[in-house]
């Protein structure tokens, strides 16, 4: 089995929603203490294996005399399978606490045997990105980007996204994204699917908004992969479900808990 890439995945899945139409939002979906936590789960044969759980979490502090946002998440397998393929994986985000562009973002990867490292920092007087990354199979490295308008890391992404009005686009219209990733700057597409009631493995029911975005092909996806993501139709924007064809089978993630939500979860019906 693979186990490969849990916090990864859910960071790719759920930054998928990002639009650049408009880099500038109020945010309006989170706030300070918030902590989401998921399950990651593999498809072996005909067995639904968890195999991993995933948090993030919302601070607000100060960095260089301004106060920002702290984003941290957190990825790991699940102990009883570290012997097959053990996994952490840590992700965090500084961001402005207006505009929520990204400060700097630091990668720090455990996989196996594989290891990295990655730190970014966003330099938007020279738009520049300036990039110290160094893993198992690559020598240290330094290198300058350039700052696309709209650009965002993996994790300050999800949290931009999550203030994006949806209610502006029609079904099936697509959308443009932009993000950084493994020192490169990605532009796809997400195909906004409309709004869909589901119910979840764990009999939860929810009131969502679905998307399908482009995937890039490589390690986990090949050209033939899709992916299917639900978050919730309500203020606090929660990503609940993902469900994805990957190169060794199929994975989905789980919205298992929230704490410190902004508003209640009005999208989840009750029975």
């Amino acid at each position: 089995m693979k186990y490969k890439l849990f916090l990864f995945f859910i960071l790719w899945l759920f930054n998928l929603q990002i639009a650049i139409a408009q880099c500038d939002v109020k945010n309006f979906a989170f706030k300070d203490g918030e902590v989401i936590t998921y399950s990651a789960a593999y498809n072996w044969g005909f067995i639904w294996v968890d195999a991993g759980r995933v948090s993030f979490k919302v601070f607000e502090e100060t960095l260089g005399g301004q106060q920002v946002f702290h984003f941290k998440s957190y990825g790991s397998s699940v102990p009883k399978y570290d012997w097959i393929y053990k996994v952490r994986d840590s992700f965090e985000s500084w961001a402005n606490l207006e505009t929520l562009k990204p400060i700097k973002h630091i990668r720090n990867t455990s996989e196996g045997d594989y290891k990295a490292y990655e730190f970014y920092e966003f330099d938007y007087s020279k738009n520049k990105i300036y990039s110290s990354t160094h893993n198992s199979k690559k020598k240290p490295t330094k290198d300058t980007l350039n700052l696309q308008k709209c650009t965002f890391d993996l994790i300050t992404a999800v949290y931009y996204a999550r203030n994006i009005n949806f209610e502006n686009y029609q079904k099936n219209e697509k959308i443009p994204i932009t993000f950084l990733v493994d020192n490169e700057i990605f532009n796809l597409k997400i195909k906004y699917l409309g709004k869909e009631t589901i119910t979840t493995r764990d009999k939860r029911t929810f009131k969502c908004l679905k998307f399908m975005p482009d995937l890039v092909a490589g390690t986990i996806f090949d050209k033939n992969s899709d992916m299917t993501v639900w978050v919730t139709d309500d203020k606090n924007r929660v990503p609940v479900l993902v469900e994805a064809k990957i190169l060794v089978g199929y994975v989905k993630a789980l919205l298992l808990t929230t704490e410190g939500l902004r508003y209640p979860l009005s999208s989840e019906i009750k029975k």
